[in-house]
């Protein structure tokens, strides 16, 4: 008869090791070690399992935790109602799961107090950029009384709460997985991606949180993040708390002619494509099947083709000269308001800087520049900034006021990401923000448009639809 008296269970680079002679659910045999092994994220199912079933067992996985005193905290922030209920039911459901909320609606504040509610559990935050790395250390240190930890940005140092990049926590996973029992995925999207879930798979952390505005993914791998990190068991979205809370906001859309030259250029470029996919009887209607349609154009010359002609349309509808012009007259209009300026391209974002004399930020701008720039924008000093899709996501602009959307994805995770850069209360703004598109009429773009704010759950048309004079 089989004993586990000897059993122990150890964390080696990813993945813990059963040694013992039981076979336990989700493990597998490695002849290299003569023991069971299984990912680390089944760490709390293997202890779970052995003491479900009075079975004695050494875990030697916790003794590698970071020492980590009780953390006290400064009572600086309170938890309004919607985020005591947030907390409650993570707390509720295991202490796993994702917690969906608008920006500016105090993700940080609720992912703190957890923090404290687990009172000396080492914890690692995970933010996939260095700007929101910095914010989370800034706040942590603010909140709570404790140095925190860093690795990212050429830091590497490991604390009792420390605060990582997805890049870093990616790298680092093998040797670090068994240091934290607490795990804090800011903009938990990332994290159903093919490399970053690695992090979630090989962290023996039995406490996770994930935090994001935009649970869902328009490839669909969101249906990863509940088996990762937890499933949603919290939720609102923006308009649950427009108005208390959150900025009340109004969604426009402008719709532009495009140039005759323009149009002809672009129902050129357009039939190529369309004619292409008539020919195959192919059908566009879905994200998987235009995948299926990008990874033909390897294979298929005319596939390869059409692809081109498609990007080259797109230019040319996202790229209007009238757009400028009723950008021109919105910044016109609008001289009080802060304004973001959104684009799909930074070759419309260096054109836009150069016209109309606007900062610009783009992935190739330096941290402190970037850094002088929204601070210049938060004084007032610039009015305007015009971006790509760096400032999507995570980037405190909280004087913005105004949106305007150039270009984008029919994604409705981006549509989101950009309102909720102007939903930040501020005593400076007016009453109402305001996010608008400008979209090139009778071109593709105008089922793009549709098909983000459709799938955002708002209106298709609120607060009215100007045209351009």
């Amino acid at each position: 008869m089989m004993t586990t008296t000897n059993t122990t269970i150890s964390f080696d680079k990813g993945t813990i090791i059963v040694k013992g002679t039981l076979r336990i659910p989700n493990t597998a045999w490695d002849n290299r070690i003569g023991a069971f092994r299984a990912k680390a994220i089944f760490y709390r199912d293997i202890v779970n399992y052995f003491t479900e079933s009075k079975l004695p067992f050494k875990d030697e996985v916790i003794t590698q935790l970071i020492p980590c005193p009780r953390l006290e905290a400064t009572g600086s922030s309170e938890l309004r109602g919607y985020q005591r209920r947030a907390l409650d039911a993570w707390d509720g459901a295991g202490r796993r799961g994702t917690i969906v909320l608008p920006t500016g609606a105090g993700k940080t504040v609720i992912a703190i107090k957890a923090i404290e509610l687990l009172a000396n559990e080492p914890t690692l935050v995970i933010a996939p950029t260095l700007d929101l790395l910095e914010q989370w250390r800034r706040r942590i240190e603010g909140e709570l009384n404790v140095k925190t930890g860093v690795l990212g940005g050429g830091e590497i140092n490991l604390s009792a709460v420390t605060v990582s990049t997805y890049d870093s926590a990616y790298i680092r996973a093998p040797e670090i997985g068994a240091k934290f029992s607490f795990i804090i995925a800011d903009e938990v999207h990332h994290i159903a991606s093919e490399g970053y879930r690695q992090i979630a798979e090989m962290f023996s952390a039995p406490h996770r949180m994930g935090l994001t505005a935009t649970f869902e993914r328009e490839d669909l791998l969101h249906e990863e993040i509940p088996r990762l990190i937890g499933g949603v068991v919290f939720r609102l979205e923006p308009r649950d708390l427009a108005g208390t809370f959150l900025s009340s906001f109004r969604v426009e859309r402008i719709t532009v002619d495009l140039k005759e030259e323009e149009m002809r250029e672009y129902e050129k470029h357009h039939k190529i494509f369309t004619d292409y996919l008539d020919s195959r009887r192919i059908k566009l209607n879905s994200p998987i099947q235009f995948q299926r349609f990008i990874m033909s154009t390897a294979k298929d010359p005319r596939a390869r083709k059409a692809l081109l002609a498609r990007n080259e349309a797109l230019r040319i509808a996202f790229n209007s000269e009238s757009k400028i012009d009723a950008l021109q007259d919105i910044l016109m209009k609008n001289r009080d308001e802060r304004i973001l300026i959104f684009t799909q391209h930074n070759d419309l974002v260096y054109r836009i800087s150069r016209r109309f004399l606007i900062p610009f930020i783009t992935h190739t701008t330096n941290k402190e520049e970037r850094h002088q720039v929204l601070e210049k924008f938060n004084r007032g000093t610039y009015r305007a900034i015009v971006t790509s899709k760096v400032l999507d996501e995570g980037i405190d602009v909280p004087e913005a006021s105004l949106g305007v959307i150039l270009s984008g994805s029919g994604s409705s995770r981006e549509f989101i990401q950009r309102l909720g850069r102007l939903l930040r209360k501020s005593e400076q703004k007016e009453e109402v923000v305001r996010l608008v598109e400008i979209v090139s009429r009778e071109t593709s773009e105008v089922g793009t448009s549709s098909r983000r704010r459709a799938s955002f759950g708002g209106p298709r048309k609120r607060g009215g639809e100007g045209k351009s004079q």
